[in-house]
């Protein structure tokens, strides 16, 4: 007898339900917060702009994909010109630039003095 095959995961439409939605919303919700986008928001939206574009579920994401662009006065063209540069700068994924020293860079602790 043969193995019955899994249907595919759908949500109520009927539409596919893509198996990273849960942390996609995350990301979705947090660049909706950022007033002005930084290059992680950026490079995050272009990112999944690309992922959901033509996948037919997650309307909810691509919704609030194309709402996040409204806010930040950007369309998909001017977003992808932007991350291009973003990436040609040198940008890569979770290496934050390095913090600025504040102050005059000397170091009271390695003194031998009390």
């Amino acid at each position: 007898m043969p193995e019955p095959v899994s249907a595919p995961l759908s949500d109520s439409a009927g539409d596919q339900s893509h198996p990273l939605h849960a942390s996609d919303r995350d990301t979705v919700d947090r660049l909706l917060a950022a007033e002005q986008p930084a290059d992680e928001h950026l490079v995050d939206a272009a990112r999944l702009l690309m992922r959901y574009d033509g996948f037919p579920g997650a309307s909810d994401l691509q919704e609030d994909l194309a709402r996040a662009l409204r806010l930040w006065g950007l369309d998909r063209d001017g977003l992808h010109a932007r991350t291009r540069a973003i990436w040609t700068a040198g940008y890569r994924p979770g290496l934050a630039p390095p913090e600025e020293a504040v102050g005059s860079g000397f170091d009271t602790s390695d003194s031998d003095s009390p």
